[in-house]
Formats: C-alpha cells, sequence, structure tokens
C-alpha cells in the first residue's frame, strides 16, 4: 500500500520509527517532513499530507503530533480526506469500517510506538463496511448549513 506520513516537531522520532515500521511491513512510504525536531507549525504539515491523500498520490495516511489534535483538525480542512484520531485499535478499526477514514492521526506524547502500530495494523487492515455506511460517509464531503 503507498502510505503517505507526515508529523510535526513533537511527533518526529515517532514518524520515523513509524515510518521505518511500515516499511519493513512491506508498504511504499513517502515522508512528508519534517526533516528534524527543529520547531514547525503543524497545521502545513497536515495540509501537505491532506493534499497528498486528495491527489491519489498515496492510498492512506498517517498524521502525528504531540496530542494528535491539532494535526487532525488541519488534515480535515480537506473535504476529500477523512482523518481520525485514534489511540487504540478498535477506534482504528472503526474508523474504516465505518467511516472510509484514509488518514490515521495519534498523538506521539498520548501513546506509545507499540501501542501506535498496533493502531495501524488495524486502521491498515479493516476494509470499509459500505452498505448503510457508504450514504453517511457521503454526507462527510458536503457542507451543511
Amino acid at each position: 500500500m503507498r502510505i503517505a506520513i507526515a508529523s510535526d516537531h513533537a511527533a518526529f522520532a515517532m514518524k520515523a520509527l513509524l515510518a521505518d515500521w511500515l516499511r519493513e511491513q512491506g508498504h511504499e512510504v513517502e515522508d512528508l517532513g519534517p526533516d528534524s525536531e527543529a520547531s514547525v507549525d503543524y497545521p502545513d504539515y497536515g495540509y501537505r499530507l491532506a493534499a497528498h491523500i486528495a491527489s491519489g498520490a498515496a492510498e492512506r495516511g498517517v498524521a502525528l503530533c504531540g496530542s494528535g489534535i491539532g494535526i487532525s483538525i488541519a488534515v480535515n480542512r480537506n473535504t476529500d480526506v477523512r482523518c481520525a484520531l485514534v489511540s487504540e485499535p478498535l477506534s482504528a478499526a472503526l474508523s474504516r469500517e465505518h467511516n472510509d477514514a484514509n488518514v490515521i492521526a495519534m498523538g506521539a506524547r498520548m501513546i506509545g510506538p507499540e501501542m501506535a502500530k498496533a493502531c495501524l495494523t488495524a486502521f491498515l487492515s479493516t476494509p470499509f463496511g459500505g452498505d448503510r455506511h457508504a450514504r453517511r460517509v457521503a454526507k462527510l464531503g458536503k457542507v451543511s448549513g
């Protein structure tokens, strides 16, 4: 699977670890930055990741920051992307099965590497349930009043 990954400075180390692990699992991984632990603004990397996913350059995305909250908000500004902030495997699986999420967000200061790997495993191995969920997911890309 083609996977894009991006973070802020707080999650730089986890990004590097997860990118290497994903490659070991046989995935093609594109690291969208940053390139160091120097302070950066998470929205810049969230927007970059969202655009990458929306363009079709990658099938799935991984967004990381200290809490996972800020970068997930940034990613979700793109209406072609559905980013789910998760901290355990059940939420990761349900984000795929029920919401057809194409990006997973996690907080490097909230969960450890083994839990992050477990979340990624669930996220990447769970198919979209379709059926009644498809109708609801279709509404997510529309602005309502």
